[in-house]
């Protein structure tokens, strides 16, 4: 018997990409509740971080690869964080690891975006 493992709308057949994305939106619903301002935010996924010189100096280096990035808003578009995948990915074991990361990102970014701590975004923040 040959065919796929799964049908497409079961986990199994979803892509890590994907999966990854949805661990992101899982963590900006949990945001928004407390924050409904961050409907007016647009949240990416990016496989990795661009390396962007600034002269003779890079962005960041092999020590400090970033997990996350803010772009504020400006000529008429809207604020911007993004989480990048793979750094992310790197970093944990399993899924519920991963999930864990990811919501650390999205709630240090969101707090840089809005100018707060991140315990002031997310009460729970470092608790995991």
């Amino acid at each position: 018997m040959r065919g796929p493992i799964a049908p497409p709308q079961v986990p199994l057949a979803a892509s890590r990409a994907e999966v990854f994305a949805d661990l992101v939106q899982d963590s900006v619903e949990r945001l928004e509740r407390r924050w409904p301002q961050l409907a007016d935010i647009d949240f990416l996924v990016l496989e990795v971080p661009r390396l962007e010189g600034r002269g003779d100096q890079a962005a960041w280096t092999d020590d400090a690869v970033p997990l996350g990035g803010i772009v504020p808003a400006r000529d008429g578009r809207r604020a911007r964080v993004v989480v990048y995948r793979r750094p992310v990915e790197i970093r944990t074991k399993g899924r519920d690891e991963r999930a864990a990361l990811v919501h650390e990102v999205v709630v240090e970014q969101v707090a840089e975006l809005l100018g707060l701590t991140p315990e002031t975004v997310d009460p729970r923040y470092g608790e995991d």
